[in-house]
Order: structure tokens, then sequence, then C-alpha cells
């Protein structure tokens, strides 16, 4: 099978590798699309991310979509020809975390495309097959890739506490920001406004859901909100936002920035903010695939460009151009 592998930094090369063989428990998924992720494109250009570091050749790709083509022992035939969602973490399910349900806190979770685990930027990749989701006809194989992102976007309104009638303001609009924008509105809040440097990016928000767009630091925008989720990973963007927040509101950090930064202490304890992090998601593709199933949340919209394997280097490299939103990358011939 063809496979993308990233040697080093800028060094990506298309190889051939054997198909794989499930083992016990797992599926054969012949891949048909997967999302070009932030992490994918750090990947590439610096070999690193914190603590992960590119030491041996690894295929990239986390946000993927596919078919079953073959079963591992224990599997059901009949979940051959199914069309699927693959749920990236591959958690141990024997930790206090994973016992307890904060499966993505799992301490030795295996997650697609993050060193030294490979990831499904190939034609075909071997999954655990609970990790392979059902997914319908309404829901095309793009956005079933990206399935991937939408769940970060669900974790993180979640977290915020979104509901009907909230306010949330949202910073970066880039996918993630995008998605949980288009979380917040199917969720029921009123006022959704979304920050961003980028204006084609505000544009985008505005079409998500997004019920103003501001250019920080240009355009002007009054009151508080009940909740903020930071995706832009900006020091001050989150400082900035913190300060918008209502008493007794809720500040979720999605976007990866710095490692350290100030916090406004005297307003997040005055006020009694609830401040949090978030670590991908748990528990939410069921969801994500109601939401996009039932025309809640649309996905598709948010492709701005097709690649094959052959023109992986072109999809890492297509967040360059201002207008571009989110690559997809089709494994199959």
């Amino acid at each position: 099978m063809t496979t993308a592998v990233l040697h080093a930094p800028r060094d990506l090369r298309i190889e051939q590798r054997p198909i794989p063989a499930p083992s016990e428990g797992e599926v054969l998924v012949r891949i048909l699309s997967v999302g070009v992720c932030g992490s994918d494109v750090h990947y590439y250009e610096h070999g690193r991310i914190g603590d992960y570091v590119v030491q041996r050749p690894l295929v990239l790709g986390h946000e993927s979509s596919g078919r079953i083509v073959g079963v591992g022992e224990g599997v059901s035939p009949g979940r051959v020809g199914e069309r699927v969602a693959i749920e990236p973490g591959e958690p141990c399910r024997r930790c206090e975390q994973c016992r307890t349900g904060r499966y993505n806190l799992c301490p030795n979770i295996r997650f697609h495309g993050t060193p030294p685990i490979d990831g499904t930027l190939a034609e075909f990749v071997a999954v655990r097959a609970e990790l392979a989701y059902p997914v319908p006809d309404e829901i095309s194989d793009n956005a079933a890739a990206l399935l991937e992102p939408l769940s970060v976007g669900i974790w993180a309104n979640r977290k915020a506490g979104i509901q009907i009638g909230t306010s949330v303001l949202i910073a970066g609009a880039g996918p993630i920001g995008l998605v949980a924008t288009k979380v917040a509105r199917a969720s029921g809040a009123t006022r959704i406004t979304v920050t961003d440097v980028n204006r084609n990016r505000l544009s985008a928000a505005s079409a998500c859901g997004a019920t103003q767009v501001a250019v920080p630091g240009s355009d002007k925008f009054a009151g508080e909100f009940d909740a903020f989720i930071d995706c832009s990973g900006s020091p001050a963007a989150i400082d900035a936002g913190i300060r918008l927040v209502k008493p007794a509101g809720s500040v979720v950090l999605v976007g990866m920035g710095a490692d350290e930064l100030t916090l406004p202490l005297a307003i997040i304890q005055r006020r009694e903010l609830v401040v949090t992090g978030t670590f991908r998601y748990a528990n939410t593709w069921p969801a994500a695939i109601a939401l996009v199933a039932s025309g809640r949340v649309t996905l598709d919209d948010l492709v701005t460009g097709e690649f094959s394997l052959a023109d992986v280097e072109k999809a890492l490299t297509a967040g360059r151009d201002p207008h571009s939103v989110k690559a997809v990358v089709r494994p199959a011939p």
C-alpha cells in the first residue's frame, strides 16, 4: 500500500508498505478521507510538539474515515463494507483514568499520528473495532473524517457549559474555533462572538453561526459573556477573554500556544471563574455523528481543498493560504 512517511522536518516521503493484517478485535479499514490537523503541520515543520518528538519514520494523520474491508478474530464478518469514522486514541482501558471514564487522560493512550504511533495517511489501517464508528449515508467521507475535530468542539462546549440562552466568546476562527462555533449554535447559545486577526476566517465564522465577529484591537463589541473558549493559544487573547467573562462563568483553554502564561488572578478570584484546559475529548463520537447526520452541524463546508497521497506536502502547507480552512487528503486511488 502507499503511505506518506515523515522522516524528519520537511522530509516527507511516499513509500510502499505491506497492508496490515487485522489482529484479534481489530478491523482493516481502507482509508477514504484524512483531515489535515495543525498538529500534523507542526510535526511536518518542526519534528516535534512538546515532549513528542519524531525520532523514527512516522505516518501522520488522525482525522480519518474509511470503509471496513476485513476483520480480525472476534469481530463479526458482517461489519465488512461498513463506512466508518475512526476515533484515533486507543486507551489502555486498565488505568484509573480509563476506569473512571476519562480515557482521554490515559497515560498509556496510543494516539494516531503522535510519535511513536503511526497515523492514517495511508491506504489501509488496522484499528480496534470499537473505535471504528459506523456512519450513515447522510455523512460524507470528508465529514466523517472531520468528526474528530468536531469532537474537540463538542468537548470544549461541554466544559464551558454551553446551553440554550448562553452567551459565549470564542477566540480563534481556525478549524477548531469554527467547529466550536457550530456546536455552540447547535447547543442553543444565543450570543456567539468570534474573534480572529484574519478577516477571511471571520467570514467563515459568520457562516458557521457566529452572531458577531471582531478583529481584536480594531473592532469593538460590548458586554460580558457566560463563557469564554480560547482556540487561539494567544496569551493576549486569553487575557482579554478572561476579563470579559461574567461572575461564576467558565473559561476553557483549547488552543495550544505558550507553555506558560500570566492570568488576571484577581479577576478569576473575585468573579469565581472556573478555568480549565482540555485534552482531546472523551465519549463524544455518538453525539458528533448525531449532530452531523441530523443536519444540525455541517462539516463539508469547512473543506477548502482535496489532495491525493502523492500531494500530501501540498495539503500540509495549504494553511499558508489565508483563504484556506481545512485540507483533506483522499488516499484511495
